[in-house]
């Protein structure tokens, strides 16, 4: 449970870091603090993850769990409809390309068949 939480808070630094870095990374000593803050929250001994998870993060959570239950579900029949678009939509392909290839290549095939007499078939030596 405890990395569990290091990870969600730190995956939630990483992505406002993102921002950030780009408007206060020139502050003195900017890098210094951040690397401060990871190791705090890294810490065994000061729990900084645990602390801030269970000071902001799950409370959060908690008060959006309905709003976020709901947004699975409709991902999940997005998804799926979509996967299923998409499958339809690539067999389809598949099918004209082999239609496609077939019909090309049928004028070839039924000249070589033609080219083959029964005499030619029955000269063949016997395997």
């Amino acid at each position: 449970v405890r990395w569990m939480m290091y990870w969600i808070v730190f995956a939630l630094f990483l992505a406002s870091e993102t921002f950030t870095d780009l408007l206060i990374s020139w502050l003195p000593f900017y890098y210094e603090v951040k690397m401060a803050f990871v190791i705090w929250l890294l810490s065994p001994y000061t729990r900084g993850a645990s602390l801030l998870y269970r000071r902001f993060v799950h409370p959060t959570l908690a008060r959006r769990e309905k709003d976020i239950d709901a947004f699975l579900v409709r991902a999940r029949e997005r998804g799926y409809e979509t996967a299923l678009r998409f499958g339809k939509r690539g067999l389809n392909l598949a099918a004209t390309a082999a239609v496609q290839a077939a019909t090309k290549s049928q004028g070839a095939l039924a000249g070589r068949l033609r080219s083959f007499s029964m005499q030619d078939l029955r000269s063949l030596p016997e395997q």
